[in-house]
C-alpha cells in the first residue's frame, strides 16, 4: 500500500518533485560548471552549445521522459520500498540519500543521452502516429516516421557528443573533491542519528510488547502512534551524540555500540514477527540482501582499523544495490 501523509501520496509528490528538479538541475549544472568545447576554444559557440542548447535538449528529454512514465515510477517507487521494507528507516534515509548521489555521478552522465535519444524519438514516433487508433500485430511502421525518428534523434545524439567527455571529468570532480571528503562527515551524521532512533525504537518496542514504530513492517498506518515524546528524546539524543563525535570524546563509541546491538535485537524481533504474519515475507531477497549489507556494514565501520577504501566501497555497493533493485523494480512492472 502506497504510503501517505494527510491524504497525499508521497510515490507521486517524488515524481512530482522530479519532474521540476531534474531540469533544473539539469540547467544548474551547464550554467555553474567550466565545460568546455573538445572541438573549439570560441568562448561564443562554447556560450550556445553549452549554456543553452545542450540544458534545453537534456532537460525537455527528461521532463518528457517523467511525464510520460510518471504512473510508472510512481508504482516502482511504491514496489521498491515494499521491497526494502526490511531495512530500518534510518538507514534507508542515509544510503538512499548517497545512492542518489552516486546516481547522478556516474550513471546520470551516461543514462542522460540514451533517454534524450529515446524521448526525441518516441516524441517523433507519437507526433507522427497519433491520428493511428488501432494497432494490430502485423501493423507496420511507415518509413516516413522511421525518417522523423531518426531526424529527432540527431539533435541529442550532438549534444552527447558534444558534452559527454567534459560531464566525466566533473563526475570525477563531484566523487574526489567533494563526496570524499565529507563521507567522514556523513558518517558522523549516520551514526548519531542510528543511536538515537535505535534508541527511541526500543523505548518504543518496550512501551508497546511489540514491533517498534521504526521498523514495523505489516501494521496498518492508521494504528500507528505519533510518539511525539520519543521524537523530541530521538532528536536531543542525535544532538548530544553529534556533539561527542564532533568534540571527539571516546565514550561515543560505546553509545554507538549499544545502539547496534539494540537494532540488531529489534531487526530479529520484526523478522520473526514478519515471518509468521505474512507468508510471503521470505520473498523479499533484495530486502534481506540490503538490510544485510547495510547494518553489517555499520558494526564494521565503528571500529577505526577499517581503512577509509573500504568505507567507500561499502557505500557504493550499498548504492549499486539500491539503483539495481530501483531499475529492476522499474523494468519488471507490467
Amino acid at each position: 500500500m502506497p504510503r501517505e501523509i494527510k491524504g497525499l501520496i508521497i510515490s507521486r509528490i517524488v515524481v512530482l518533485i522530479s519532474i521540476v528538479l531534474v531540469p533544473l538541475a539539469i540547467f544548474l549544472i551547464y550554467n555553474f560548471a567550466e565545460f568546455n568545447l573538445w572541438f573549439s576554444n570560441d568562448p561564443a559557440l562554447r556560450y550556445w552549445l553549452i549554456k543553452l542548447l545542450c540544458p534545453i535538449v537534456f532537460s525537455i528529454s527528461w521532463l518528457f521522459f517523467l511525464i510520460l512514465f510518471a504512473n510508472r515510477l510512481a508504482t516502482t517507487l511504491d514496489e521498491f520500498d515494499h521491497t526494502i521494507s526490511v531495512v530500518p528507516s534510518r538507514l534507508k534515509f542515509f544510503y538512499g540519500i548517497n545512492a542518489i548521489y552516486i546516481l547522478f555521478i556516474f550513471a546520470f552522465p551516461l543514462i542522460t543521452p540514451v533517454i534524450s535519444i529515446l524521448s526525441f524519438a518516441s516524441f517523433a514516433w507519437r507526433l507522427t502516429t497519433f491520428r493511428k487508433k488501432r494497432w494490430e500485430e502485423d501493423t507496420s511502421i511507415s518509413k516516413i516516421t522511421w525518417v522523423m525518428m531518426v531526424f529527432a534523434a540527431l539533435l541529442p545524439l550532438f549534444c552527447s557528443i558534444i558534452v559527454l567527455p567534459e560531464y566525466l571529468v566533473f563526475a570525477g570532480y563531484l566523487l574526489y573533491d567533494i563526496w570524499v571528503p565529507i563521507l567522514p562527515y556523513l558518517y558522523i551524521i549516520s551514526y548519531s542519528l542510528f543511536t538515537a532512533l535505535a534508541i527511541g525504537s526500543l523505548i518504543i518496542l518496550f512501551m508497546n510488547s511489540g514491533v517498534s514504530e521504526y521498523e514495523q513492517l505489516f501494521e496498518e498506518p492508521s494504528k500507528k502512534q505519533s510518539y511525539w515524546n520519543i521524537r523530541i528524546l530521538e532528536l536531543v539524543l542525535f544532538g548530544f551524540f553529534l556533539f561527542l563525535d564532533l568534540a571527539d570524546y571516546e565514550v561515543i563509541d560505546l553509545f554507538y555500540i549499544l545502539g547496534f546491538i539494540i537494532i540488531i535485537f529489534i531487526s530479529i524481533v520484526n523478522f520473526l514477527r514478519g515471518n509468521t504474519k505474512v507468508k510471503s515475507f521470505k520473498s523479499h531477497i533484495f530486502g534481506y540482501f540490503i538490510a544485510a549489507v547495510f547494518i553489517g556494514s555499520n558494526v564494521l565501520f565503528t571500529t577505526s582499523e577499517i581503512s577509509e577504501l573500504l568505507r567507500v566501497l561499502s557505500l557504493m555497493i550499498s548504492a549499486i544495490l539500491y539503483i539495481f533493485v530501483f531499475f529492476y523494480t522499474f523494468l519488471r512492472l507490467e
